[in-house]
């Protein structure tokens, strides 16, 4: 007698790809995670990645949108906000939302994730804080930030300017800061 073919628990397996790549993608970044390592790190088939979020990018995406609280991220002039981007891209490198500013993925569904998560996560509070003070084109002023932002994080993590590369992450947030503050 056979046994019986074992039953797929989908919701389960989509909990444990996300749960390890979330934690890859934050230890390695998502050019070092590799959809073999998180099917074996959560423990399934990693041909499932493709069956439930179509790709590696969507997975990458689908991670970030978990946040228990809900909470809007500081925005880039914050205290240590800055400092933590710059430190994650650093370790981790680029990943999708980062690239999205430069180059547009060639899955467009992706793309328009990876700008709707940078609008979220550093674009919408950063344009906020213009409006709450009453600077002129607070969009404007809030895109040009972050696309200075990200430009100087995929600089440093690319190796182009030696300088910049090797640069002390809180002597670069300064002078970052400095240029991005706004002048009233």
């Amino acid at each position: 007698m056979s046994t019986p073919p074992r039953r797929r628990d989908s919701a389960r397996s989509r909990e444990l790809l996300l749960a390890a790549a979330g934690d890859l993608f934050a230890e390695r970044g998502f050019d070092r995670s590799t959809i073999r390592e998180i099917g074996e790190r959560a423990g399934v088939d990693p041909a499932l990645i493709a069956r439930y979020f179509g790709g590696k990018a969507q997975l990458y995406l689908a991670t970030l949108k978990i946040d228990p609280l809900g909470a809007r991220p500081a925005d880039l002039l914050e205290p240590g906000r800055a400092s933590a981007l710059l430190d994650g891209a650093t370790r981790r490198g680029p990943g999708p939302i980062l690239r999205a500013v430069v180059a547009p993925h060639e899955d467009a569904e992706v793309q328009a994730a990876a700008v709707e998560q940078l609008h979220q996560r550093m674009v919408d509070p950063l344009c906020e804080r213009f409006t709450r003070e009453g600077l002129d084109r607070p969009q404007l002023r809030a895109e040009v930030a972050v696309a200075a932002f990200v430009g100087v994080s995929l600089a440093r993590s690319s190796g182009t300017f030696q300088a910049l590369a090797q640069a002390d992450t809180e002597e670069l947030v300064g002078l970052v800061l400095e240029l991005l503050a706004p002048v009233r």
